[in-house]
């Protein structure tokens, strides 16, 4: 069982990952982490130092090399990861992709908190950040959209997770 966890930055993938890979005692795997342990430097010196093409090869390689060597686990995605190199198709054709859908509202409200540690994010006004999400997310929906499962966010609980990834 490979279950991928695809939304929006700040969106929980990471926060419902670690949750449903205890659950049902499988690994699991942070992509953007994974890239950071084998770059050596954190996303914001990837993307400064490297740009973000660099970034979404690496990204690219590292979910395919997870993917290829575990027949379980759980992924939390990067926000952009469904969105380049037929990523989406890939994971669909792997595992179970699941989309966090979370109004731009509490993805604006959580974001704010963090915008300093997203390299996307730093320097942006509160006004310019509730437009980067409204547009990047307007981008991305086709992507998202391709899920397996839809989660919406105010749905969000550990048995409702389990309950949708078992009855699709």
């Amino acid at each position: 069982m490979r279950i991928f966890l695809i939304g929006f930055m700040g969106s929980g993938k990471t926060h419902w990952g670690r949750q449903l890979s205890q659950k049902l005692s499988i690994p699991f795997f942070d992509l953007d982490e994974q890239v950071v342990n084998s770059e050596g430097h954190s996303i914001n010196e990837i993307f400064e130092i490297f740009g973000e093409e660099y970034f979404r090869l690496k990204e690219k390689g590292t979910l395919h090399i997870i993917s290829e060597s575990h027949s379980s686990f759980v992924m939390a995605c990067g926000g952009g990861t469904p969105c380049y190199f037929n990523n989406i198709e890939y994971m669909n054709q792997s595992g179970t992709t699941v989309w966090i859908n979370t109004p731009v509202q509490i993805l604006f409200k959580r974001l704010l908190k963090e915008k300093n540690h997203r390299p996307l994010l730093r320097g942006l006004t509160d006004q310019q950040l509730m437009s980067f999400i409204t547009k990047k997310l307007g981008d991305r929906k086709i992507y998202y959209e391709q899920a397996t499962i839809i989660i919406d966010d105010e749905e969000i609980s550990l048995d409702h997770f389990i309950e949708e990834i078992f009855h699709a």
